[in-house]
């Protein structure tokens, strides 16, 4: 019999995280327990307000799931035939869970069970979010071990923002501009950006905006990667023409198993990859980091903008994603973990 245990969490940011729709200091997220027989497989979700989800409608989504799971083993699509709709972070969390207790009942961690090499694992960027010059300025310095920045944008001020990141650095750019462009002022933007030396640039318009981007994607000298606008795999082909790549999340899609299949569709399309994650723990950016090895480009630092990450799994060394060598996930609490509410 699998019983489930779920508490949340409050994760303290390091700075407060500014993007093109608003700002924070800290974030909730909701941890599941899937015991059986004596194992404990882990989740978290991270849902979050645009997507009309919260801990509380997690927590129930993930009660309504566990009352109908079928075996751990069936670790690719046990949580996707249970899923409640519209609550796709608490879909991530039970696949993450029953993920890991499959790898922990048979003894092999997560990628070894599906046949990924952790040595092929990418290096992350580290996400520099909206902020006055000075603070950015400040930010980029702290993050000198990462080799990869990734640049929120989506303001009037974005052009002083990259020009004080390229005050303090000359290391590859990446930038999110988390839909905060239109068509009309975007491409002389990406002129400049290329100039910047910047490499890509994520959602630069609204997810409603198609043909836009189509026109766009035509007259951009950098590759366009769409976030906002792909969730699963379905979304994929319409998008082909419109974007250069995807960004996939694993609190947008739903799992690792759904992650996995739009990875597939998109190399089925010609479409480059990037592996994302919102504001999370160690223990759900360790589940998408065992799909890294699979990918482009990653951005797996969720857990890196925050001061009381309550679990150790994947870290960085030399900018690059290395993931543990324990069964399952291989994620563990630390030591002297925070009080559970």
């Amino acid at each position: 019999m699998i019983t489930l245990r779920h508490y949340r969490q409050e994760l303290e940011l390091t700075h407060t995280f500014r993007l093109a729709r608003g700002a924070s200091d800290v974030r909730q997220t909701l941890v599941l327990e899937l015991e059986e027989e004596g194992l404990t497989g882990l989740g978290e979700a991270a849902p979050i307000d645009r997507y009309d989800q919260d801990c509380a409608s997690a927590a129930r989504a993930a009660e309504a799931m566990a009352q109908h799971l079928t075996s751990p083993l069936a670790y690719d699509s046990a949580a996707s035939s249970v899923a409640v709709p519209g609550e796709v972070a608490a879909e991530a969390a039970m696949d993450m869970a029953v993920c890991d207790l499959a790898g922990k009942k048979l003894g092999v961690p997560l990628y070894e069970l599906m046949g990924i090499d952790p040595r092929q694992a990418p290096v992350t960027s580290f996400t520099i979010g909206m902020d006055t010059p000075e603070v950015v300025e400040a930010k980029v310095r702290e993050a000198g071990e990462y080799e990869v920045l990734k640049i929120k944008m989506g303001s009037d001020e974005d052009r002083q923002i990259l020009e004080a990141v390229r005050g303090v650095t000359d290391r590859p750019l990446r930038v999110d501009a988390n839909e905060g462009w239109t068509l009309e002022g975007a491409q002389s933007r990406l002129e400049w950006l290329e100039s910047m030396g910047v490499e890509l640039v994520e959602q630069p318009l609204p997810a409603g905006q198609l043909e836009e981007m189509r026109e766009l994607r035509r007259l951009s000298p950098l590759p366009l990667f769409a976030d906002e606008s792909v969730y699963r795999a379905a979304d994929i082909p319409r998008l082909a023409g419109a974007f250069d790549g995807i960004n996939i999340k694993l609190m947008k899609c739903g799992g690792l198993g759904e992650a996995r299949r739009m990875i597939a569709v998109a190399r089925a399309h010609g479409m480059q990859v990037m592996l994302g994650c919102m504001v999370e723990s160690s223990l759900a950016i360790t589940a998408a980091a065992h799909l890294s090895p699979l990918v482009d480009f990653a951005d797996l630092d969720g857990n890196l903008l925050i001061d009381n990450d309550p679990f150790v799994g994947v870290t960085v060394k030399g900018g690059r994603l290395v993931l543990p060598g324990g069964p399952g996930l291989g994620v563990r609490p630390r030591a002297d973990p925070p009080e559970k509410p």
